[in-house]
């Protein structure tokens, strides 16, 4: 078989060649041809780099990496990526070690969906990015301090709102900062639609289709627990993998905790059909996952290991989530959580005075607050913003600089 350079390499030997990859025209332009050679042999149902609809702000292409490439680096070298080894999953301030963080079930939804969509001949490099970038605006203490950061910003303006969805994608839109006083990693449509999308707390979706007419208000603007789909297939297979990264490695990790015992928690045949170990539940429903979505338009699972499943993520809520040792801690977190927010809240009267406040925590979010790259959002958005940034480390030491005496 001829390669890529015997088939054009009359017109590779007329670009000329620089010393600097960045520069190198000649090396991009037969990068580029080697991928959209790879990409044609993709599912006729993948998303196509060369049909991306782009980033807001357009920018030269990269010589060696694809938009979606690009994407996935500046999202895996930004400090709210970092912050999510130190953030909370299910259990909170677990002294095991072996409990799982939000940084270790964003990896394992990476994986559980490159092996599905590589199974399926989808976008690698397109999950990849919205699977590494899916939590990224989680707030400290998991689901608990979202619902709390939730109520505290509607007890000031009942017109707003944080779901960790949202927030993900103002992070990456927003918030992060790209370089010295540049705001905002400008990522493709694609991965802003499949993050902002990737909601894996909807128990009652067997399959997804994407919604590919999804217009950019759609995705930036999305109203409060909208559930629209994805645009792309990649984006529902991460959906898809989101759940099946939780449900059994919150089994497992409850198991670990002394919440749970034995595995009694479910039917018979539920536990028969799914197995009883995080590996088990894993590799029965991605199988069922490719088996069901082969050659498809569509990511679904079989009717009866969906309710299965289901089965399993409800024994969760009632066994693991509702369980009063989570609940004790639920009720920590409600209360440091709504002090910090009361706490910055009050500094907002005179921002200067809390800049120049002895208090490290209230002159922290001072800084914070008068460099915001955003400085026309209401106020009580830019104390949520900076409230969800917090690690669950750092939230406990900010309640402990707050209220010591």
């Amino acid at each position: 078989m001829d390669s890529l350079f015997d088939i054009f390499g009359d017109e590779l030997g007329n670009i000329p060649s620089e010393p600097h990859l960045i520069d190198n025209y000649r090396d991009a332009r037969e990068i580029e041809l080697i991928r959209n050679e790879r990409e044609k042999n993709l599912s006729p149902f993948a998303m196509r780099t060369e049909k991306s609809r782009g980033r807001k702000v357009p920018e030269e292409p990269c010589t060696i990496r694809s938009p979606y490439e690009r994407d996935l680096g500046r999202i895996i070298f930004s400090q709210s990526f970092r912050r999510l080894r130190h953030k909370t999953q299910v259990f909170f301030n677990p002294v095991n070690d072996h409990i799982c963080s939000r940084i270790e079930h964003v990896i394992y939804v990476n994986y559980i969906s490159t092996i599905i969509g590589r199974a399926l001949n989808l976008n690698i490099d397109l999950i990849q990015a919205i699977a590494l970038g899916h939590d990224i605006g989680h707030s400290p203490y998991g689901h608990t301090g979202e619902r709390v950061l939730n109520r505290c910003i509607k007890s000031v303006d009942p017109s707003l709102y944080f779901e960790h969805e949202v927030h993900s994608l103002r992070v990456l839109d927003v918030l992060e900062e790209h370089r010295p006083g540049q705001y905002g990693l400008n990522l493709t449509f694609e991965v802003r639609d499949g993050i902002v999308s990737h909601c894996g707390e909807t128990y009652d979706e067997f399959s997804l289709t994407p919604y590919r007419e999804k217009t950019e208000k759609e995705v930036s603007d999305k109203p409060e627990k909208d559930r629209t789909r994805p645009s792309t297939l990649e984006g529902c297979v991460v959906r898809f993998a989101d759940k099946i990264a939780y449900v059994g490695r919150d089994i497992e990790d409850a198991r670990r905790a002394g919440i749970i015992g034995g595995n009694d928690f479910v039917s018979s045949e539920a536990a028969r059909r799914l197995g009883t170990t995080n590996s088990e539940i894993i590799n029965i429903l991605v199988g069922d996952i490719v088996h069901n979505s082969l050659n498809k338009d569509e990511i679904c699972m079989s009717r009866e290991n969906f309710e299965a499943m289901n089965e399993y993520l409800n024994a969760n809520l009632n066994e693991i989530y509702l369980a009063p040792k989570i609940k004790t801690y639920e009720n920590m977190v409600k209360l440091q959580i709504e002090a910090i927010f009361e706490a910055f809240m009050e500094s907002l009267d005179d921002i200067e005075k809390a800049e120049a406040s002895n208090n490290e925590a209230i002159k922290s979010f001072a800084k914070f607050y008068i460099r915001h790259p955003q400085p026309e959002c209401p106020p009580v958005r830019k104390v949520v913003d900076y409230i969800a940034g917090m690690t669950d480390t750092y939230a406990n030491a900010c309640f402990d600089e707050l209220y010591r005496v």
